[in-house]
């Protein structure tokens, strides 16, 4: 298994990321030499809570590469893209970055329809790319590697973990009605059930509901012991308000699967967030040195005030370094040569810990957390070492089938 840490790198100054300051054989290199990659992130749009942090973190990863001699000797060229929350423009600008901008890799996707949009095309054009949001889990494909957790990793060590916490045996689930809160409502109810306790109920609602009363009303005559959050995006944020004004929040209890993988710490208020127990492959409170030399590093650059570091981002900044790392390994940016390097059990230690690329699935063994939010931060309970992706591994198998180009539904069986 090859491995490298970010340990060795605890001694680079947050100033010398900046691509002024890179060596002088790659500033003095032509424009027409540098090795071109791809960001695809929503900047704007309803969305964006999830891509801002991304696109930062794709930025710092390229300028420490830069800083530090780029790959392979060559500067890297970044060109970020903002399809504005537009599945349209996603394919538009995933062929675009393939075809004019020759990109050797690209990084992007939020929501499972955004990746699905731009993964056939860059499979056609045979461009490598990595997906960094958790997801359901499922995508079998040899161009793609999908760095985010998924509810394998976290949901069968978070549901009895919020069930026992909250003494717990009837659960309400609210999620967002698209592919990813569907398949996650039933491995709540599997691992649930599994605990001795149930969904009682799980409502789905589109990305532009805003209005939860009659739902609040549906949970007051349910009586649940709990609440499992699946919701997604800025409209859904508007829940936990909701929730606060109701007066039930301090009655019923609130875990979630989605919470602050788009800062919605930063965007609703203590009296609204405290208390809710989530479980990520990454929080920014993780007192470990590379996390907390990463953060000190991301402030620099960004400033105090910059979007929190998500799972999401996180998972980018590693999804950067594994790449850079392969090409290394690789002697080269071609990409059958880049996936065979990342194949052999590459790794990265780094802000969310060690990550190994999975070469039957191309998914993360990865590290799992359970934090609690308090004051706009996460306050990490417990973790769980090396989770690996199991769910998909039951449906997918690269070493024996390199040629499969689908997302599976996994068959929860409860």
């Amino acid at each position: 298994m090859t491995a490298f840490t970010r340990r060795t790198l605890l001694k680079t100054a947050a100033a010398g990321a900046a691509l002024g300051l890179a060596p002088a054989y790659i500033r003095g290199a032509s424009a027409a030499d540098a090795i071109q990659i791809a960001g695809i992130h929503d900047a704007s749009g309803g969305i964006d809570i999830y891509g801002r942090p991304m696109i930062n973190c794709l930025t710092l990863a390229v300028e420490e590469l830069n800083a530090r001699g780029g790959v392979l000797g060559r500067e890297i060229a970044l060109k970020n893209y903002d399809p504005q929350s537009n599945m349209q423009l996603y394919t538009q600008y995933a062929t675009e970055a393939a075809t004019k901008q020759k990109a050797a890799v690209v990084f992007g996707g939020v929501i499972s329809a955004s990746r699905e949009a731009m993964r056939p095309a860059l499979r056609r054009y045979r461009v490598p790319y990595f997906y960094s949001l958790l997801y359901e889990g499922g995508v079998c494909d040899r161009n793609v590697f999908c760095m985010g957790s998924t509810p394998a990793q976290t949901l069968q060590k978070f549901t009895p973990f919020a069930m026992k916490r909250f003494n717990a045996k009837k659960i309400y689930v609210l999620a967002a009605d698209y592919n990813y809160g569907q398949i996650t409502a039933k491995w709540i109810k599997k691992f649930a059930t599994e605990n001795g306790g149930d969904v009682a109920q799980a409502d789905f609602f589109p990305l532009d509901v805003n209005d939860f009363g009659p739902t609040i009303r549906k949970i007051q005559a349910a009586k649940p012991d709990m609440i499992m959050s699946v919701l997604v995006g800025a409209a859904h944020n508007s829940f936990y308000r909701q929730w606060v004004a109701s007066g039930m929040k301090d009655k019923i209890p609130m875990a979630s699967t989605t919470f602050g993988i788009g800062n919605e710490q930063a965007l609703t208020s203590p009296e609204e967030h405290d208390g809710i127990i989530v479980s990520y492959a990454y929080f920014d409170g993780i007192q470990t040195p590379e996390n907390l030399d990463f953060i000190t590093r991301y402030k620099a650059r960004f400033g105090d005030k910059a979007d929190a570091v998500t799972e999401g981002a996180a998972m980018t900044y590693h999804a950067v370094n594994l790449w850079a790392e392969a090409a290394k390994n690789a002697g080269s940016i071609e990409r059958d040569k880049v996936i065979a390097a990342l194949e052999s059990g590459l790794s990265f230690t780094g802000p969310a810990g060690k990550t190994t690329i999975d070469a039957a699935t191309h998914h993360d063994t990865l590290d799992v957390y359970i934090a609690e939010v308090k004051g706009g931060a996460y306050h990490v309970l417990e973790s769980f070492p090396q989770q690996t992706p199991a769910d998909t591994a039951a449906v997918c198998d690269l070493t024996k089938n390199p040629n499969e180009t689908k997302q599976f539904v996994i068959d929860v069986k409860v």
